[in-house]
């Protein structure tokens, strides 16, 4: 009997096609015409077909020996087929245009939905049967139950049948309970809470339509309408629900790797409710068990400006293993964001609000939170790299000799800037985040290392500028690095004790400030020494080798300067200038030389001797000219 037993999940199956065939964007339409294609391909495949041609072959009737898991996915796609086609007769009625028909596509409409529900009654037959005769496990037959408790449920509200709707839907909603409750792994669970989240609202709706005085309260409906209903709407429902705790507890020795661990946020657990979610999250942390250190804890080592390591990472993560582990981790979670992006996009094009109850987290904030990991986990790959690439060169202000500095590589403090301007661009978009933002001391805890990490970057940006003789400009970023840290130190100040996310991503200790500041302090030093000596500390550089442009050579044949006037603003101005001010006033007036334009004396050209002549050629000559 165990070679026939089946493994049908109705609610596991109806989810998947829901969520690729359109229903995600409520497209009714879309998905109809998938469930009508698949019905086909399984009525072939099954030789449930009438027959070619004219003649029609009645079916044989199904029996428990000869079902198959695609007998029992046929009558799963009729189900959703009509109801589809129901949902989508009710959106066409509900058009302006089709004003006139309204009234007959909702009869229509009524009429698929009844249909719905008749498959999926048969198919919980069907269940029923194969579960009598041990070819059905308890919880394939739970999830069949709960969809025939959901799909009827919905109809008797459609009908404006409150009560029993409201009685219907409740029964689901703690099977539904049961089964997350219970779930082997984390999608089922995830799963579970999926759908009780879907008919969380219809219940708080049948209660307000009955005058409930709570029916805000769906726990408190659930937990009084179930307990009264629940062994007279399912049969053998006491029996069934410990088969299943029997069964989770026999079947979940293997589940290990399938269970997701415990993702929290300042001490409050954030929920996944979609399956999809749950499978990227078990890469994110498959991925992240290589890196040898836990959710939000550490950053594989970070370094200070010396070159030592501050928390040195386990043994077995080299600087290559450990950058090629953060890789595979950032991959997953950039998979775990567009997934959680395409949620969040859907929810907001079809204008409805969150369907988990109030109070909790919803899509927006997991997505939020993934994006706030993936930065995370970026800054802690990037400061990897930083920290391998300085313990791969000596430090670079430790020492004053020549032959020191020229065993540093040109390309390092280049390559350093480069990877702190990536920190700098991840901890801006972090700040941004709304999680963030609604945290006062998670945003100042950013934002001090947002500070440090610019200042450490002008640090070594100020390097770069030395070697190439810039000092000026060195000197400057220097300054500003010393701005920095003291906005670092003055942030840290306002912060509590309470340790947050920031504080175990990206560790910020007093040490690390106090490197950074002596380091700052020496560099400085170390630069003013280097500048004096290149050229005497002048900012147009070594005088002697400055050689006057060609222009001045010319310029001055030409224009008389002001050699006197030159020389006071230039501060070399002789020091009696009142003695020689009188001086002046004394002597002769002398007459400015001239420039060679004014010495040189062209004399005038004569006019020519007109002629008086007669005739023709006289009174032509101003026309034609004169030789």
């Amino acid at each position: 009997m165990a070679e026939n037993k089946l493994s049908f999940q109705a609610l596991q199956l109806a989810n998947q096609q829901r969520s690729a065939y359109g229903l995600r964007y409520n497209d009714f339409t879309r998905y109809r015409k998938h469930c009508a294609n698949r019905t086909h391909r399984l009525r072939s495949s099954l030789k449930m077909t009438h027959g070619k041609g004219r003649d029609f072959k009645k079916l044989p009737p199904f029996t428990a020996e000869m079902i198959k898991d695609g007998h029992l996915q046929l009558l799963l796609f009729e189900a959703e087929r009509a109801w589809a086609y129901s949902q989508d007769l009710v959106a066409q009625s509900l058009l302006p245009a089709n004003e006139l028909q309204s009234a007959t596509l909702r009869h229509s409409a009524t009429g698929r939905f009844r249909r719905a529900v008749n498959w999926s009654t048969q198919l919980l037959s069907h269940c029923q049967s194969l579960y009598a005769s041990g070819r059905l496990p308890p919880s394939s037959l739970l999830q069949a139950t709960v969809y025939t408790l959901v799909l009827n449920g919905r109809f008797l509200r459609y009908r404006d049948d409150f009560e029993d709707a409201l009685i219907q839907l409740s029964v689901a909603r703690s099977l539904l309970d049961e089964l997350a409750e219970r779930a082997g792994t984390s999608r089922d669970q995830a799963l579970a809470t999926l759908f009780a989240d879907e008919i969380g609202p219809e219940i708080r709706y049948c209660a307000h339509e009955l005058g409930r005085e709570k029916a805000y309260d769906v726990d408190a409906i659930v937990k009084e309408l179930a307990g009264k209903h629940r062994g007279e709407m399912v049969e053998g429902c006491e029996r069934l629900i410990k088969a299943f705790r029997e069964e989770s507890v026999g079947g979940g020795k293997g589940e290990g790797k399938k269970k997701l661990g415990a993702l929290m946020w300042e001490g409050q657990p954030v929920p996944v409710r979609n399956p999809e979610l749950v499978d990227v999250l078990l890469k994110v942390q498959e991925a992240e068990a290589k890196i040898g250190v836990p959710r939000d804890a550490g950053d594989g080592g970070v370094a200070d400006d010396k070159g030592k390591k501050q928390g040195k990472p386990e043994k077995g993560l080299g600087s290559k293993k450990g950058v090629a582990a953060y890789d595979a981790v950032l991959l997953a979670l950039s998979d775990a964001e567009d997934v959680a992006r395409k949620l969040v996009e859907a929810q907001q094009s079809t204008s409805s609000t969150s369907t988990s109850a109030a109070g909790t987290r919803d899509i927006q904030f997991v997505h939020a939170y993934i994006i706030y990991q993936l930065l995370s986990r970026r800054i802690q790959r990037d400061l990897l790299l930083v920290t391998t690439l300085l313990s791969s060169h000596p430090p670079h202000a430790g020492g004053s000799s020549k032959a020191k500095k020229e065993q540093v590589d040109s390309r390092l403090y280049p390559a350093v800037v480069k990877l702190l301007e990536t920190v700098v661009q991840s901890l801006t978009q972090m700040r941004n985040l709304s999680i963030v933002d609604e945290s006062p001391d998670l945003a100042s805890a950013v934002e001090a290392r947002l500070t440090f990490t610019k200042a450490r970057r002008c640090s070594y940006l100020a390097q770069c500028y030395v070697s190439v003789k810039k000092y000026a400009e060195a000197l400057a970023l220097i300054q500003h690095a010393t701005l920095h840290l003291r906005e670092t130190r003055s942030v840290l100040s306002t912060l509590t004790d309470v340790p947050t996310p920031a504080d175990t991503s990206y560790p910020l200790p007093a040490p690390s400030l106090d490197a950074l500041d002596a380091t700052i302090s020496e560099a400085s030093l170390t630069t003013k020494n280097e500048w004096f000596a290149s050229n005497g500390g002048t900012l147009d550089g070594d005088a002697k080798s400055y050689k006057k442009p060609l222009f001045f050579d010319i310029a001055l044949n030409y224009v008389q300067l002001d050699m006197d006037r030159l020389l006071e603003r230039a501060g070399k101005a002789p020091p009696a200038r009142e003695k020689q001010g009188e001086r002046e006033r004394e002597a002769p007036v002398v007459q400015p030389a001239k420039s060679r334009l004014e010495e040189v004396v062209r004399p005038e050209t004569p006019e020519p001797q007109v002629q008086a002549t007669g005739g023709l050629s006289g009174l032509l000559g101003g026309w034609w000219g004169r030789k």
